[in-house]
């Protein structure tokens, strides 16, 4: 007489086990059913967006085939990268950041037109109300660094000047910090200020030196798990706005950096590498500025595509 298969325990002998042809249909049939629980929404981007997102994250479930273990693992990390975000720190970003995903939505969301400048990563340190400096302004406000003399002109992609262009510039200081990563509320390193009638801007801002994004939260424990390192190139943070234009969002990286194909977070492309000239004790300025110690300077031209 046949025994009843008692409750939790794995049946054994031939065809206990299910064929691989089975457990594929088995697994096919869940990705279908989620998928169409999704055919009622609405919103068609929002129905294309879900959809796409469940097939991708089911079939890199079935590829890897990770433990339940392992899942667990991948649950608490988003965890702990949610609780280690606040209004000062964007640990999101700083995931979608190191695996390229903001640069790969940089690239789709700018297509390449004519001779506009090329876009990269916006990064977790922009601030909206950052103050405005004249043309020939300093926006380092005393944070720590060598100085450098910025200069360039905006135009549209058919060379005209773009008057009245908000330029947003921000950096790291030469510690390696942003201003909003300080408690102290300072705003240094950072500013906007607005192009002339010919298109041209300038401005004293600090030497961009290499700094680690944040690396003390769960990201930099990834990155410590897979050797690799959390430093960003040396840059300087830009975003150009113009009526009837697209906003950009873009850096200038230093030419003959070592970190340059090392980028934590694959923003550097080749055309925003730029020569930095620099200049020794007591060497005359652009605008008569007299530096103590050395200083360098750069020239930054911008182009703008249509909106």
């Amino acid at each position: 007489m046949t025994q009843p298969i008692p409750a939790g325990a794995q049946p054994t002998g031939v065809g206990a086990e299910p064929s691989a042809r089975e457990q594929s249909a088995r697994e096919q049939a869940l990705v279908d059913r989620v998928v169409a629980s999704f055919d009622d929404t609405p919103d068609e981007r929002l129905r294309t967006l879900m959809q796409s997102l469940t097939r991708h994250l089911h079939a890199f479930v079935r590829e890897v085939r990770p433990t339940e273990t392992e899942w667990q693992r991948a649950i608490d990390f988003l965890t702990a990268v949610g609780h280690i975000t606040d209004d000062r720190r964007q640990e999101f970003i700083l995931l979608s950041d190191v695996f390229g995903i903001s640069m790969q939505t940089v690239q789709v969301n700018n297509e390449a037109r004519a001779d506009a400048t090329e876009a990269t990563v916006f990064g977790p340190f922009f601030v909206a109300d950052a103050p405005f400096v004249e043309n020939g302004g300093d926006i380092a406000n005393g944070a720590p660094g060598q100085p450098c003399w910025v200069q360039g002109r905006v135009t549209s992609i058919d060379g005209s000047p773009v008057a009245d262009a908000r330029l947003d510039v921000w950096e790291a200081d030469d510690d390696g910090f942003y201003d909003v990563q300080y408690t102290d509320d300072r705003t240094a390193a950072r500013g906007f200020l607005v192009t002339d009638a010919n298109g041209e801007y300038r401005f004293w801002a600090l030497t961009p030196t290499p700094y680690p994004i944040p690396h003390d939260g769960p990201v930099g424990e990834l990155l410590s798990a897979v050797h690799r390192s959390p430093m960003r190139a040396s840059h300087l943070h830009f975003m150009a706005q113009a009526a009837g234009l697209r906003t950009l969002v873009t850096h200038i990286f230093v030419d003959g950096d070592p970190l340059l194909d090392a980028d934590s977070v694959f923003g550097v492309t080749d055309s925003l590498i730029k020569r930095f000239e620099f200049h020794e004790a007591g060497s005359p300025t652009p605008d008569g500025r007299v530096v103590e110690g050395p200083w360098s300077q750069v020239r930054f031209d911008i182009v703008l595509a249509p909106a």
